[in-house]
């Protein structure tokens, strides 16, 4: 082969190369949507892949019924209440606007149905009923609404219905919106599913989930919609495609098509350009040392948490491990107690940091097994 045509053939192999180990790491900036507010994350990692005024205060309207619907589901997991529990109606849930699933007043309803027409019709009569039946009033359930706010980390929020009624002390963001469905996903997976639920039907009058993304997107299901003058049209979407899974916040859109057209924009891109793996599992070892003086000479080091990371589309390969660890370990050892860090890193850029932590306890050894050791330790 004449000299040319090798440097020509070495010069498009190369570039070649060059391109598709470059590419992946080239990510367009996120799209901006035409919202008062929005947050895409991925909701394993937590990482943040679009946000805008995440922080800022926002009116959640009936967003709200997400926290009430939480509660519910907690009070049902810790056997507080169940849904087979008939629930009679007032006459201050019975006279709710806005949105209702037309429970009778002085009507027996079970805790089951009630939630449906929460999840799916976003009932305020719904809403206002359970909150009655498991705090004796709306107010002293919105008692309970923040105090699961603040257990949830849900720092910028505060409660004052439970039905996303306008209110001025009534507010929240987009962080802590993200945060409460990452809550309701991972605490209630059984019941997640219920927010999928695209009609619902109660006293002979069937009504569509609002959530119009799960009919147009096969990825979506759930969580909730909400809409006041002042809210605006606001979305919360969670969709799955193959082991990833998003949520997207967008408030304070003009109109319905405007939050459908916003959250697809955010889902797509998040999609599209990147990539999210089960890097560690939890209570599994991922280094272990050299225990002194004990009755076992290896210590299995972890994490108390699965690790998931996200990273552009491409680049997970490249991911690499940094561990430190304590210099030398003397029995006992206390299971779950910090003896080094787990640096993730992406080339110079720190990702994660975690806490090894002891996988077992181990008790000190006996006298033979101290004096050998320490005379290692001697002419170590």
């Amino acid at each position: 082969m004449h000299m040319r045509n090798i440097l020509i053939l070495v010069t498009f192999l190369f570039t070649y190369v060059t391109t598709v180990i470059a590419a992946p790491s080239l990510i367009p900036a996120p799209p901006r949507v035409n919202a008062k507010a929005y947050l895409l994350i991925d909701h394993n990692s937590g990482h943040i892949l679009a946000e805008h005024n995440a922080d800022k205060q926002v009116e959640p309207a009936s967003l709200t019924k997400l926290m009430t619907a939480y509660i519910v589901l907690f009070e049902i997991e810790r056997g507080g209440i169940s849904l087979e529990d008939k629930v009679k109606i007032s006459e201050k849930a019975w006279r709710m606007g806005g949105s209702r699933m037309f429970i009778n007043v002085n009507s027996y309803v079970s805790v089951e149905e009630l939630l449906k027409g929460l999840i799916v019709q976003s009932g305020n009569d719904a809403s206002v009923a359970l909150a009655e039946h498991i705090a004796g009033s709306e107010s002293a359930f919105v008692e309970l609404m923040n105090q699961h706010a603040e257990r949830l980390n849900l720092i910028s929020t505060h409660f004052n219905n439970s039905t996303g009624w306008p209110d001025k002390n009534h507010y929240t963001t987009a962080r802590d919106l993200a945060r409460l469905s990452q809550a309701i996903i991972n605490d209630f997976p059984e019941h997640y599913a219920w927010y999928k639920i695209k009609k619902y039907t109660y006293n002979n009058i069937t009504q569509p989930n609002r959530n119009r993304l799960l009919w147009l997107d096969d990825r979506v299901d759930g969580l909730k919609t909400g809409h006041t003058k002042a809210a605006g049209y606001c979305l919360i979407s969670s969709a799955k495609q193959n082991n990833m899974r998003l949520i997207s916040v967008v408030t304070g859109t003009n109109k319905d098509s405007a939050r459908i057209a916003a959250s697809r924009k955010l889902l797509n891109y998040g999609f599209r350009f990147f990539e999210t793996n089960l890097i560690h599992k939890a209570n599994t070892e991922i280094t272990n040392m050299r225990i002194w003086k004990g009755e076992q000479e290896q210590l299995s080091l972890g994490i108390t948490k699965d690790l998931y990371i996200t990273v552009p589309k491409g680049l997970s390969r490249k991911i690499k491990n940094n561990i430190k660890v304590e210099a030398m370990i003397e029995a006992p050892v206390a299971k779950g107690k910090s003896y080094g860090q787990l640096n993730v890193v992406l080339g110079d850029k720190q990702l994660v940091t975690q806490e090894l932590v002891a996988l077992s306890s181990i008790k000190e050894g006996g006298i033979w097994r101290k004096l050998s050791d320490y005379i290692q330790l001697m002419f170590q």
